[in-house]
């Protein structure tokens, strides 16, 4: 197969262009700026390439672009299900106006870009002057050879996207694994502090109550021994006040009924204040002053207020806080699970390398086959040139 003529007319600069073109090595040269790649472009467009006003020259109506080939048999099925008759030559064309509207015909049958640029697709392949450094790729190389051997990489590419996902995940467990003792560290270290001070619950409030009473304990000894000398001083206490107002009004009592509702107020009184004085007593004979049980409050607060500071807590949170160290803690240890992820790993690499030394060995026996096709290609080429 090969292109046989191409007429241009009003194309980019050129008003009108008939090139025919005989079998064998064609070569374009001239300076730059003579034209070389306006053809280049004029045969792309007609291949299908996207076209626009740019290409239809000043003071033209549209673009017009011919190209004709000769009919390789693998592409008369396409033509003859196009609808199109397979002559003795392939002509395609293609207009474009100075509006951007473009027209396409393949044997006079007017078809649309897409199946022009379907069609151009198996007549001719366009290389650039520097596409054969591709053939220098590995890459390029391998899929020239699976082409010719009729192999199919795509499920080895597929195990070692999964090998290679795989070995991420266990990477990024491992490593959270790293990030997850270091904050298990943090947590027994934090938990062994607090331990040592083993917080009860409630036991802060407890601490705080006593420490004040242990403190103020020479105060409120005072207070209460005053107390008692006001109710009960043998000359001006306050039970012996009350005493004799009470006897006072049970004497007229019997002259005046109105003293009875009083009688009762003061006799409720009496004994109210005579359970405050026993409750006095009471209370000084269980209170004294210990500064040893004070100076181990004061030790056992200092404590609390020291790792409550450390950890920007309040004091009655500590032992709340313990807990939720603990249960993180256990969390912790219950989120390992590198073995179930390293087994997956290592499956997938199996799988993997498998798939790839069977494929290597296509290979291998291909690529002979291909080298000797490639240099017998070349020899009918020069022989034909």
């Amino acid at each position: 197969m090969s292109l046989k003529r191409m007429v241009l007319r009003d194309f980019v600069i050129v008003e009108s262009l008939d090139l025919e073109l005989q079998r064998g090595f064609t070569v374009l040269t001239g300076e730059t700026g003579a034209g070389k790649s306006i053809l280049i472009d004029a045969l792309q467009i007609v291949l299908g390439a996207r076209a626009d006003t740019s290409v239809v020259r000043e003071g033209a109506a549209k673009a017009d672009i011919c190209a004709e080939f000769d009919v390789p048999d693998h592409v008369t099925p396409w033509l003859e299900e196009a609808g199109i008759d397979a002559e003795a030559a392939i002509l395609l064309r293609r207009t474009v106006d100075n509006q951007g509207k473009s027209r396409a015909w393949i044997n006079g049958v007017p078809v649309t870009a897409t199946q022009l640029r379907s069609l151009g697709e198996q007549l001719l392949d366009i290389h650039g002057q520097h596409a054969w450094q591709s053939l220098t790729r590995p890459e390029s190389v391998r899929n020239l050879l699976d082409a010719y051997a009729g192999t199919n990489p795509t499920d080895t590419m597929a195990r070692w996207t999964q090998w290679r996902q795989a070995q991420k995940a266990l990477q990024q467990a491992r490593d959270a694994q790293a990030t997850l003792q270091q904050e298990r560290d943090r947590l027994q270290w934090q938990i062994a502090e607090l331990e040592k001070l083993a917080p009860q619950r409630d036991e802060w409030e407890e601490l705080d109550s006593a420490h004040r009473r242990l403190s103020n304990a020479n105060a409120l000894i005072e207070a209460a021994q005053r107390v008692l000398r006001i109710l009960e001083d043998e000359d001006s206490g306050a039970l012996d006040q009350l005493s004799q107002a009470h006897t006072a009004l049970q004497n007229q009592e019997h002259v005046e009924a109105d003293f009875s509702a009083m009688l009762d107020v003061l006799s409720s009184c009496l004994a109210q204040a005579g359970d405050v004085a026993h409750s006095l007593h009471s209370y000084l004979r269980r209170t004294e002053v210990d500064p040893e049980r004070l100076a181990e409050l004061d030790t056992r607060i200092s404590l609390w207020l020291n790792l409550a500071r450390k950890y920007k807590r309040p004091p009655a949170d500590l032992p709340l806080l313990l807990q939720e160290w603990k249960q993180s803690l256990q969390q912790l240890d219950a989120s390992r699970d590198i073995e179930a992820l390293t087994a997956k790993a290592d499956s997938s690499e199996r799988a993997y390398h498998a798939a790839a030394r069977a494929l290597s060995v296509q290979r291998s026996k291909a690529a002979p086959r291909l080298s000797s096709s490639i240099t017998k290609a070349m020899h009918l080429s020069l022989i034909h040139i």
